[in-house]
């Protein structure tokens, strides 16, 4: 499963989830995408800093929403998540607690993938 990278305005840069929302088939009139990204992102860490301030430093912010196809700009970037599918439905957008849940898992792997020091370039504010 790959999902593409892309930019959501304003900053910040997302993951869309490889399933396709045709108009035809849901309550919404358009073709739409369910997309996952960092809406607060980690801080600067120095060597001398201890590890409470690191850890504190390290933490994620994730957003869930749903974009009109057309909102998007696609990138040359690329990331592998391959539990994000699974976290991110249609049915996590029903109810609040629902996307609550989805957006704690998504913190956790976020978090994790930005420890192991993978993909630098997701965990940075996009400049334009």
């Amino acid at each position: 499963m790959n999902q593409n990278s892309f930019s959501s305005g304003s900053g910040s840069a997302g993951l869309v989830s490889s399933k396709c929302h045709e108009a035809k088939k849901s309550e919404r009139g358009y073709g739409h995408a369910i997309v996952a990204g960092v809406e607060r992102y980690p801080l600067k860490i120095t060597k001398n800093m201890g590890k409470k301030r690191v850890a504190k430093r390290s933490k994620v912010k994730p957003f869930i929403k749903i974009v009109n196809y057309n909102h998007l700009m696609p990138t040359r970037y690329g990331l592998e998540l391959d539990t994000l599918k699974s976290v991110l439905t249609v049915d996590s957008f029903k109810e609040p607690t629902q996307r609550e849940d989805a957006k704690k898992a998504i913190k956790k792997l976020f978090e994790e993938r930005y420890n192991s020091g993978k993909n630098k370039w997701f965990f940075t504010k996009l400049r334009f």
